[in-house]
């Protein structure tokens, strides 16, 4: 397991708020799992800034992977290979919260996500 607890951003926690009621899904961790695997799908290093993690929104790895845990950390820790990054713990803690964070303001900052339809046709892009 890549972290123990996961404990969002205020702001994230208000950006999920908000796209929970766009697209109907009321589980925070359902989101998050979108979140990460769109900033993954980017290819690109997230910028390295510092999150503070002030919401009440916390969940375990186990709450936020479900049966699937073993293949998101299998994504962080492909990804951190890819981009010639170490796979220690704490690199790979980092890069997870970092695609998190990164993958839930690209979801809720292009306005194109108005309803599940919309949130179901980012998976059908290239």
């Amino acid at each position: 397991m890549i972290v123990k607890q996961i404990k969002l951003s205020n702001a994230s926690k208000d950006k999920l708020g908000r796209l929970k009621g766009k697209t109907g899904i009321k589980n925070w961790n359902i989101l998050c799992r979108w979140a990460l695997c769109f900033s993954l799908s980017e290819n690109t290093v997230p910028t390295d800034v510092p999150i503070v993690a002030d919401s009440n929104v916390e969940m375990s790895w186990y709450t936020f992977g479900g049966e699937y845990s073993d293949i998101y950390e299998a994504l962080i820790i492909a990804w951190c290979k890819k981009m010639d990054l170490p796979t220690d713990e704490e690199t790979l803690a980092k890069y997870f919260k970092l695609h998190l964070e990164r993958g839930i303001a690209y979801l809720c900052g292009t306005n194109f996500i108005k309803n599940l339809d919309d949130l179901l046709m980012l998976s059908l892009e290239d």
